[in-house]
C-alpha cells in the first residue's frame, strides 16, 4: 500500500469483504470494524429501505456499510475535494448507483435539505472541529430526520453528548478505546385516539 493511503473493508451485507482505499488525511478517523459491526447489529431490523445521510463521510465506511446492508439511498457529504473524488470512484467501483457525493460544507448541506429527508444520519465529524453540536441543532431545527429515524454519533469517549433535538432519545451506546459511540432515536409521535 502506498504511503498516505489507508484501506478498509466492508464487514457485512451484499458487499461483505470488499476493500477500498482512501487518503490518510488529518482528522480522518474511520469507524473501526468492530464498532461498525455493533452499530449495524443494532440497526439490522430497520436498515432495509432507509435513506441515509453520511454528513462527514471521510472514508465512506458508514455509508458503504449501510448500502451493503440494504439502505435504499445515501448522500455522502465530504468537504475535502480529494476525499470526495475518492468516494465517487469507490461508489462507481462497487456499483452503488443509489448513492451520491456532495463536495460541500456539512452545515450548508443541512441548511439546504428538506424536512424528513433522511431515516438514518451518521455524524462522525473530526473531534477538533467542534461541529457535532451545531449539526445536531440544525438537524433538530429543520426536522431533517424522519419520525422513527436514527442518528449515529461518534465523539471522544470522555465527552458528554450535546443537547439532543426535542423528542429524541439516547437509544444505545458503547465505547471503543478513545471513542464513544451513540445511537439516537427519533420515535414516531403517538397517533391520537378518538374517545
Amino acid at each position: 500500500m502506498k504511503r498516505g493511503v489507508r484501506e478498509l473493508r466492508i464487514v457485512g451485507g451484499s458487499l461483505r469483504g470488499r476493500k477500498w482505499t482512501f487518503p490518510d488525511a488529518p482528522g480522518l478517523r474511520p469507524t473501526p470494524d468492530r464498532v461498525r459491526e455493533t452499530l449495524f447489529n443494532w440497526l439490522s431490523p430497520h436498515i432495509a429501505g432507509m435513506r441515509v445521510l453520511d454528513l462527514f463521510a471521510g472514508s465512506g465506511a458508514l455509508a458503504f456499510e449501510a448500502l451493503s446492508r440494504g439502505a435504499a439511498a445515501a448522500t455522502l457529504v465530504e468537504s475535502d475535494r480529494a476525499a470526495a473524488t475518492g468516494l465517487r470512484a469507490t461508489l462507481a467501483r462497487f456499483g452503488l448507483k443509489q448513492a451520491g457525493v456532495e463536495n460541500a460544507d456539512a452545515l450548508a448541506v443541512l441548511g439546504a435539505a428538506a424536512a424528513a429527508s433522511f431515516d438514518l444520519i451518521f455524524l462522525d465529524p473530526p473531534f477538533a472541529a467542534d461541529l457535532l453540536a451545531p449539526a445536531l441543532k440544525l438537524i433538530g431545527q429543520r426536522r431533517l430526520l424522519a419520525e422513527g429515524g436514527y442518528c449515529y454519533v461518534e465523539l471522544p469517549a470522555d465527552a458528554a453528548l450535546p443537547p439532543l433535538p426535542e423528542g429524541w432519545l439516547a437509544h444505545r451506546a458503547g465505547r471503543a478505546g478513545e471513542v464513544g459511540y451513540h445511537l439516537l432515536h427519533a420515535p414516531k409521535s403517538p397517533v391520537p385516539r378518538n374517545i
